[in-house]
């Protein structure tokens, strides 16, 4: 048996994320989000193939997730429940409304994530 402790990457209000090494697919991130945040309000160009789609996983918690293409003015919302997988294809604007305290996993690291977001 091993057990290995997962040290924090960062913290701010909204709550905390770690980011793992998994010996099968590389760095991830853990993600704890508090009730009333909101993450992302950002879009990836899928210069990175972690991006290409971004993938997402609600492990536990709600939030309402909205999203619309870059060049488009329609935001699409959807009530979101976990355990779900989200895929968010490149150039696709999107925020993350916490209701409950939630954990995801993001199959991407640190720096592919700041390499490849964007702001509009």
């Amino acid at each position: 048996m091993t057990i290995t402790p997962i040290e924090l990457s960062g913290q701010d209000e909204r709550g905390f994320t770690a980011e793992y090494y998994h010996e099968r697919l590389g760095q991830q991130l853990i993600i704890f989000r508090k009730a009333g945040t909101v993450s992302g309000r950002h879009y990836h160009k899928g210069l990175s193939l972690t991006k290409a789609p971004e993938i997402f996983i609600l492990l536990t918690g709600t939030c309402t997730v909205n999203w619309r293409y870059v060049n488009e003015e329609a935001v699409q919302s959807a009530n979101l429940i976990g355990p779900v997988k989200l895929e968010i294809p490149a150039h696709t604007w999107h925020e993350l409304v916490m209701h409950t305290d939630c954990t995801c996993i993001e199959l991407n690291s640190i720096s592919e994530h700041k390499n490849d977001t964007f702001y509009t």
